[in-house]
């Protein structure tokens, strides 16, 4: 079998974005392609977080079938794998490159890739396996780019993930469970779940006081971390795992930051989910409930138009004011004051163009109104994602052509 040995490189920028997606990926790689991963993490505690099983005091260990190594000195020592992913363009150890010039010398050239974030810009599709030769040394890098269209590389998706999900959204008794396990009282009758997950800077408190107007009763629930934080001021109790806040219509339960398998099972309980980043982003829209994004900011908000983008994509075929509800409600969460359509191809300047001013109690009530329909057209939105081949599947295939066609 061609390309069995990958190593994949990870710097730990947002907390749990970018190691959330090269873990997924290293399980994947080993679980469904019987491939042989290196994961070099430079901030093991992170990692730690999302799977328990993971020592982040050892430097190398093996965990579900991957091998995990901490991205310090050593790194640069090791010996270059078939295939090596570079996370998110976070540049490889010097050493280890020289390693690699060293052995395509002697006829053993890596396939070196560079994993790109997720984007749902058009020129992604254009850029999408490119190759780039290294400035410096006589070795080609080729772009991999994540997204929503023909042309790029997917989203990660397990197998058999939609038929998990589906069946555990069927079995009450199985999430009553779940949520006894995690901390979260039973549910009551009518009850709204919510689940966030967001950065320090999200409009927490005003998200609150729009839940507190809701005709039917709310549960929050919070992994701990800054959200938490914000949740428990508002309410004034403990920011503590096990917490639970009442005001009024609104209860809100703060549990542990759980593991990605159990993850997916509190987005797939919840009728509405904030999350962030990019790991949690792809997840909720598998799980087929309405999301709402936190973006991960940019300077000169660049991330407006990336935003606007997905925005295009997502609410195509919804109605008016449907889609006004979910575009204005997302811009207002990310700090983009109001504003506009993100129809026709927006850049950082147009996204979100204000021509009044909104009240966020305004756009909350709107978006709140469209649940039922944005439930279903969620639902349909993933079903249409999964169309395409996941990411990991399009990685290894990728990689095979590179060395097929002598490319490395």
């Amino acid at each position: 079998m061609p390309s069995k040995r990958w190593d994949i490189f990870c710097k730990v920028i947002d907390n749990y974005g970018d190691v959330g997606v090269t873990w997924r990926l290293a399980r994947q790689l080993v679980a469904e392609h019987r491939r042989a991963v290196r994961l070099w993490v430079d901030d093991m505690e992170s990692l730690e977080r999302l799977c328990p099983a993971v020592d982040a005091g050892v430097d190398a260990q093996t965990t579900q079938g991957v091998e995990i190594r901490r991205w310090d000195a050593s790194a640069g020592s090791a010996r270059p794998a078939d295939v090596v992913i570079e996370g998110f363009g976070c540049e490889l150890p010097e050493a280890y490159c020289a390693s690699m010039v060293a052995n395509a010398a002697a006829g053993d050239r890596p396939a070196w890739i560079i994993l790109e974030y997720l984007s749902a810009e058009e020129w992604v599709a254009g850029c999408h396996g490119l190759p780039s030769p290294h400035p410096q040394l006589h070795l080609d890098r080729h772009f991999f780019f994540p997204g929503f269209t023909s042309g790029t590389g997917g989203l990660l998706r397990e197998r058999g993930l939609f038929e998990a999900r589906d069946a555990y959204q069927a079995n009450p008794a199985t999430q009553a469970a779940f949520w006894q396990r995690i901390g979260v009282p039973s549910k009551v009758r009518n009850e709204w779940r919510v689940s966030l997950f967001s950065y320090p800077k999200a409009p927490v408190h005003a998200l609150l006081t729009g839940l507190s107007a809701h005709p039917h009763p709310v549960r929050l629930i919070v992994p701990r971390g800054p959200s938490s934080m914000m949740v428990a001021d508002w309410f004034g109790m403990a920011d503590a795992v096990g917490a639970q806040g009442y005001l009024g219509n609104v209860a809100a339960s703060i549990v542990p930051f759980v593991e990605q398998p159990d993850y997916d099972r509190l987005l797939w309980g919840c009728d509405l989910n904030f999350v962030r980043g990019e790991d949690s982003f792809v997840r909720a829209q598998w799980a087929g409930r309405p999301l709402v994004w936190q973006i991960y900011p940019q300077n000169e908000q660049a991330h407006a138009a990336k935003l606007a983008e997905f925005l295009r994509r997502y609410c195509h075929g919804l109605h008016e004011p449907r889609r006004q509800s979910v575009e204005r409600f997302m811009a207002l969460w990310n700090g983009l004051e109001a504003g506009g359509d993100s129809h026709g191809g927006a850049t950082a300047d147009t996204a979100f163009k204000p021509e009044t001013p909104w009240s966020f109690e305004e756009v909350w009530r709107g978006f709140a109104a469209n649940q039922s329909a944005l439930r279903l057209h969620a639902e349909e939105w993933a079903w249409k994602l999964a169309e395409a081949r996941d990411l990991a599947a399009q990685l290894v295939e990728f990689a095979g052509k590179i060395e097929a066609n002598g490319l490395k």
